[in-house]
């Protein structure tokens, strides 16, 4: 990416940005105030955060490009720009990369002792050297493949970088559905389920059960979360990897029902008796300052092959009442 012109930074507000400079909250002011330990480390992330984005802010200007600031609280098309550096952590770039189609990203972690970030290239203090080689055209880059989400037919999502919960939206609530995956359709009744793709396996779904992928693979996987089983006997879709060209199919049993999206920020809703699909989406995503060596690192302690691996290894034979497909859409 040569010469770069046109760069975006993508900011989260931070904790102490919302609650104090915003909204003023007398709780949280009180919490600071007394040095209560569980607000301890709110004014350093801040500090931290703030004097980041001024760094971006410089090795951008050093580099001869115009950058534009932008903040976490709204997003829209941000394929405008031949990049987009987000300031934050993990989170932060997620939500920005639901707006970003062919555009690079950069993360750049803002507070490493505070927040996660996996997908961020660099971070506080190491950002100019990174910044040149994008302009340069050295950078490394990896292509991360995301997840398409459709409901009843309709593509209601193509740039899911990290997961979908599906699941009632009150924690307490049995979460009731049928579950159809090659040609198998089970009823279950869990705490949700959760949907990944590579790049999202090393997170929620990972602590459920699930598979660490690798960072370029293109597969998807699912994995049932706690599932209710009172005869004690297993199901036979607990989780499973899904090919591209393949799909994943749930029909919705309850009357409330959400699919969250890369995080609680974004959900979506599902009416009884909806069908979601979830496939692998012809869009991927562009992440830059990921290492060759990081990305290998990852792929060495991958428990699953994406040459060989079948997505069906953990399936088992349907049990007596179970039937081969789901009905058409009507």
């Amino acid at each position: 990416m040569p010469g770069l012109r046109r760069v975006l930074v993508f900011a989260k507000r931070t904790s102490y940005d919302r609650y104090i400079r915003q909204q003023g909250v007398p709780r949280v002011k009180e919490l600071l105030a007394r040095g209560d330990v569980t607000v301890a480390r709110m004014m350093r992330a801040d500090e931290h955060h703030h004097r980041t984005v001024e760094e971006v802010q410089r090795a951008l200007d050093a580099v001869g490009a115009r950058s534009t600031l932008r903040y976490r609280d709204r997003l829209e098309d941000l394929d405008a720009y031949d990049l987009v550096v987000t300031v934050g952590g993990d989170g932060t770039l997620l939500w920005a990369s639901h707006g970003v189609g062919d555009t690079p990203m950069l993360g750049v972690n803002s507070a490493p002792q505070d927040s996660v970030g996996f997908l961020c290239g660099t971070r506080m203090g190491e950002v100019l050297p990174h910044i040149e080689a994008i302009a340069r055209g050295t950078a490394p880059r990896v292509k991360l493949a995301r997840m398409q989400v459709c409901v009843d037919g309709e593509v209601r999502h193509r740039r899911v970088l990290n997961d979908v919960l599906f699941a009632n939206p009150h924690p307490a609530h049995t979460s009731r559905y049928l579950l159809s995956f090659r040609g198998t359709l089970e009823e279950q009744k869990s705490s949700g389920l959760w949907v990944s793709t590579g790049a999202g396996s090393t997170a929620a779904i990972r602590s459920a059960g699930g598979r660490l992928l690798s960072l370029r693979s293109r597969l998807l996987q699912f994995v049932v979360r706690e599932p209710y089983t009172p005869d004690g006997g297993p199901y036979a879709l607990p989780r499973g990897l899904v090919h591209p060209g393949e799909r994943l199919e749930i029909l919705n049993k309850m009357r409330e029902c959400r699919l969250y999206v890369d995080g609680p920020r974004l959900s979506l809703p599902v009416e009884l008796g909806q069908r979601v699909t979830f496939s692998t989406s012809d869009e991927p995503l562009t992440v830059m300052g990921v290492s060759t060596r990081a990305v290998s690192e990852r792929q060495r302690h991958t428990t699953v092959d994406d040459e060989v691996s079948d997505a069906g290894d953990d399936a088992r034979a349907p049990g007596p009442g179970l039937r081969r497909s789901l009905p058409p859409t009507r």
